[in-house]
């Protein structure tokens, strides 16, 4: 079945962020000229997903009003003849159906899926994109998962190769490469020790779900931190022998959960950019040799 919607978490407070995402959501902060969480809408719409469900706190506001019409934004462009701006502005607004649910209380990414579930049928697969990853590349990342899922219509993760010395900071995967870039996965560990990890791969932020799956979360139950998680419903279905397979995906990713993730988003997205990107390039070969 065409994958058609996309749940997108944004309910966290982004304290890594403070005092900048005191007053508003850290996922409207702007990467160069648009925010965090337009970068991740447009990967969805570019992978072929139609409607998006936002899952939203208090203080979540701005990003509803990101994704509505502003009229009075748009006459005043018109008046003034910016009609690129103007066309800009409109577009943001078209890029998919757009729908709103809060999160009562902060109690896991598994909690923030399933606020989303009435917005969802029962039959139906979903692609799920956490707020915080930029993945800049050729081919959309979330496209490259749903690929994966046409072939053996399980759920499939994002994943990604990084240094072992950072695996205890992800939920970790083991098992066996089918394809290229591509993993039957046998074992899922939440943020192990170094020692104790069984791969290099971890799991970031894009996933496909299926009907089976969901129907496994709610009865998953909160972990000794009071949360449900979507790695401890991982691991359940791996241990009653169901399928979970794992995508390495190709591109860039960026980190924007984090300062310096979101500072190289911001020069190595900024050097793309065909209106600042050749005087960006200038200035920090200049910057460097003063260093």
């Amino acid at each position: 079945m065409k994958i058609r919607k996309a749940i997108i978490p944004v309910a966290g407070m982004g304290t890594r962020f403070l005092p900048a995402s005191k007053a508003q959501p850290k996922e409207m902060l702007a990467v160069v000229d648009k925010p965090i969480i337009q970068y991740i809408v447009e990967e969805a719409v570019a992978s072929g997903i139609e409607e998006i469900i936002f899952v939203t706190s208090n203080g979540k506001r701005a990003i509803e009003d990101h994704f509505d019409r502003n009229f009075e934004l748009e006459y005043r462009l018109e008046q003034k003849r910016k009609k690129e701006a103007l066309q800009i502005v409109k577009k943001i607004g078209k890029l998919a159906k757009f729908a709103f649910v809060r999160q009562g209380k902060p109690l896991g990414d598994g909690h923030a899926v399933l606020t989303a579930l009435p917005f969802i049928d029962a039959h139906e697969p979903v692609a799920v994109l956490f707020g915080d990853d930029i993945i800049d590349g050729k081919v959309p990342a979330l496209r490259q998962l749903m690929d994966v899922y046409d072939k053996y219509q399980d759920p499939v993760i994002a994943l990604e190769k990084v240094s072992k010395k950072t695996v205890s900071s992800y939920g970790v995967i083991d098992g066996v490469r089918v394809s290229k870039g591509v993993y039957e996965i046998s074992k899922f560990v939440e943020k192990p020790p170094i020692h104790k990890a069984p791969s290099d791969l971890i799991f970031i932020g894009r996933a496909i779900l299926t009907p089976d799956f969901f129907a496994l979360l709610p009865k998953q139950g909160a972990g000794a931190d009071g949360e449900i998680r979507l790695a401890n419903a991982f691991d359940t279905r791996l241990k009653e022998g169901k399928s979970l397979y794992g995508c390495v995906f190709e591109g860039t990713r960026y980190d924007c959960g984090n300062k310096l993730g979101f500072l190289k988003a911001q020069v190595e997205l900024g050097l793309k950019h065909p209106e600042i990107g050749k005087d960006l390039k200038n200035y920090l070969k200049k910057t460097i040799k003063t260093l």
